[in-house]
Order: structure tokens, then C-alpha cells, then sequence
């Protein structure tokens, strides 16, 4: 399996609003972010169209406001709907990686 790309699918959702949840942000700098975690294969145009979508769901709301390097950004916040989503999928992801944890882990511990 060389391409995780389909694994991070819905993955993805929740790692933004993790970022997102630490203070307003702009798409640029959430893909150096998802970078500096080690998501090496995101730029931007594959973030925004998730952005919108959560912006559509009412996850997060955005700011324009002026650059010193061009044009304006649009910054992201976190709304009170994409704070309890970002609850409910960590509450998801933990059950998720321990079920996965237990399918690959077994039989190392059986002796």
C-alpha cells in the first residue's frame, strides 16, 4: 500500500480542526502545519475544498483581513459546532486506532 491517501480520507477533517481549534489560521499556513506533523503530501488546493465544505457544515467561519504580501488572506476560526465535531472525532479516532492497534497487534502478545 503505497498511497495513504485514501486512509487519511475523513482523517483529515479532524486534523484541520485540531490546527484550527489553537487560534485563527490561513490556508497557507494550515498546509505548512499539517507539514510540520508530518503530512508531507497536502498543499493548499487540497485543503480548500475541505475548508469550504466545513465552512458550508457551519465548522468554522472565516475572516478576511489584509497581507503584507498581497492580496487578503482568509482566516479560519473554529465555530461551536466545529469544537463539538472536533470532540466527537476524537472520540471516534481513539475507538478507531485501538480497534486497528488490536487487529495488527494480535498475536504478538500471545505466547
Amino acid at each position: 500500500m503505497a498511497d495513504t491517501t485514501q486512509m487519511l480520507k475523513g482523517i483529515l477533517d479532524g486534523c484541520l480542526l485540531s490546527i484550527i481549534k489553537e487560534g485563527e489560521i490561513y490556508g497557507y499556513e494550515l498546509a505548512a502545519k499539517l507539514e510540520s506533523y508530518g503530512f508531507h503530501s497536502f498543499s493548499e488546493g487540497t485543503i480548500y475544498p475541505l475548508l469550504l465544505r466545513m465552512q458550508k457544515e457551519g465548522l468554522v467561519s472565516t475572516t478576511l483581513r489584509k497581507s503584507t504580501a498581497g492580496p487578503k488572506r482568509k482566516y479560519y476560526s473554529l465555530t461551536e459546532k466545529g469544537e463539538q465535531e472536533l470532540e466527537q472525532f476524537i472520540l471516534r479516532w481513539a475507538q478507531l486506532s485501538s480497534s486497528v492497534n488490536n487487529v495488527l497487534n494480535k498475536g504478538y502478545f500471545s505466547s
